[in-house]
């Protein structure tokens, strides 16, 4: 059914007067489970199918989209999209130029183990319950939380161009709080991760792997402890960040500057522009030499939020250099934003949370390429430092170059050792700069393709998943401060 939904889409758009047309047919399937101090919280399952249609008429853009999946919703559907481009039209300052790409038929499929929806609810609340109830035994706990979250999104891709790609993925998420509220402050610790903890496009073997049950009582005692750790001192210091919080900073410092988009002033929602202009490219220092990043989505990086086999407008997935050794090389790019710059093809970015929205450059799986060292080495390489994990805050201004970012915990580096805890941790900076100050980056054993669930952007607001490998990595010279905490 999908291929004839699509093709009547195309034929419609067509017959209506479409210089170019594209249709994404999306059945999305997602389960959210979720408890909080022994109760569940949250048991959601909810299925969403659909079509959109991207159509080019009199040199602009038109979109529409409609889940009435019949002859006259679908035809509907399409001639609004046209509609809708030729009012668009009537204000445009250029004709639409699309870079080149071949039209592929094709099919592509993340890979699995176990599907998670086959797997029943029952069992998957009795793991979180199990989790929430060790967090809860440690004296001190104020909240446990936990939750999982599953997602499998099956899409056709169809052009006027030929294009036919059919693409499955599964996603996979989980992860556990504990928060201790202690004479006026909150302190918390999460586990793999804040913010939902780790995504992956896997199957319910990631959750297992996390073994979320082994690490509460863990996660639990460091939320208790901290109330009673020193608060972390204020100054320029030498800073370790564990890999999850370099994979943040890389998300925001990084990441959302490089959409073509927000330089070219066509995208500004939800993360602003980008200070990294046109006059950059290839020019810039935006890091030391030990900082190499990529944009791959290919299934080779690894089973990321950011990995698929072909973006929304049918462009297969590639690699990209972002910055090499430093020098800043690349950016996030569209057929359209390609063909503005000059360049003769998409890097393949384009990504549309569902059927109903439009697609726009998102980020893939922006990584930090691992170094050398060993994070035991590399903490005893350093004199005087402290190890912040696990983000907790942050703050960026609209064009992505001056921040503060908060952790959850801190330790204390004296004379190459861990000596203490610290609480209330927070950094800041300009993203250069910054990134300039990096002067040592672990190996791929430490090394993880970490997912982020949640990123926003457009209007309306669409939210994405993206990856960022990264591993822990050492910066000098950096302001630390202490970290709002109730």
């Amino acid at each position: 059914m999908m291929e004839e939904w699509a093709s009547l889409a195309l034929d419609t758009a067509a017959a209506r007067g479409a210089s170019y047309a594209d249709a994404r047919v999306v059945d999305v399937r997602q389960r959210e489970l979720s408890t909080k101090n022994s109760k569940v919280g949250t048991l959601v399952e909810s299925e969403s199918l659909g079509l959109g249609v991207r159509v080019i008429a009199g040199g602009a853009w038109g979109f529409a989209s409609t889940d009435r999946l019949n002859r006259r919703g679908i035809e509907k559907c399409a001639a609004e999209a046209v509609a809708i481009a030729r009012a668009s039209a009537l204000a445009k300052r250029h004709d639409v130029v699309l870079a080149p790409e071949q039209a592929f038929v094709d099919t592509w499929q993340s890979p699995f183990i176990k599907d998670p929806f086959r797997i029943s609810v029952d069992r998957q609340i009795a793991l979180l319950l199990e989790a929430d109830a060790e967090m809860r035994k440690v004296a001190g706990v104020t909240v446990a939380e936990t939750g999982m979250v599953f997602r499998r999104l099956e899409q056709l891709f169809a052009s006027t161009a030929g294009a036919r790609i059919h693409q499955m993925k599964m996603q996979s998420g989980a992860g556990v709080v504990a928060s201790s509220f202690a004479e006026g402050e909150l302190q918390k610790r999460s586990y793999p991760n804040s913010f939902g903890g780790q995504h992956a496009l896997r199957g319910y073997e990631l959750v297992e792997e996390l073994d979320l049950v082994g690490n509460a009582r863990r996660v639990a005692e460091e939320a208790v402890a901290l109330h009673k750790a020193p608060q972390c001192p204020e100054g320029v210091r030498t800073i370790l960040l564990d890999g999850s919080q370099v994979g943040l900073q890389v998300h925001e410092s990084i990441g959302h500057p490089i959409e073509l988009d927000r330089v070219l002033g066509m995208e500004a929602n939800f993360a602003g522009t980008s200070f990294l202009t046109l006059d950059k490219l290839n020019i810039l220092r935006y890091g030391s030499e030990h900082v190499t990043v990529v944009a791959d989505a290919r299934l080779d990086h690894g089973p990321g939020l950011g990995t698929f086999g072909y973006d929304d407008e049918g462009v297969p997935a590639q690699s990209t250099d972002i910055i090499r050794n430093g020098r800043f090389t690349g950016y996030l790019t569209s057929r359209e934003t390609a063909a503005a710059i000059g360049q003769k093809r998409s890097n393949g970015t384009m990504r549309a949370e569902s059927w109903n929205r439009l697609p726009l450059i998102r980020m893939t799986n922006i990584s930090l390429l691992p170094g050398a060292w060993k994070l035991d080495d590399l903490i005893a390489d350093t004199d005087d430092g402290i190890y912040m994990e696990t983000n907790r805050s942050w703050s960026i201004d609209d064009r992505r170059y001056h921040f503060q970012f908060g952790t959850e915990i801190g330790w204390e580096i004296k004379g190459g050792k861990k000596i203490r805890m610290l609480k209330n941790p927070s950094y800041s900076g300009i993203t250069t700069e910054f990134w300039n100050s990096c002067d040592a980056v672990c190996s791929r054993d430490y090394w993880t393709l970490w997912g982020t669930p949640n990123c926003g952007k457009g209007q309306p607001m669409q939210t994405m998943g993206t990856g960022h490998g990264a591993a822990p990595a050492r910066f000098r010279n950096v302001r630390v401060g202490v970290a709002f905490s109730r």
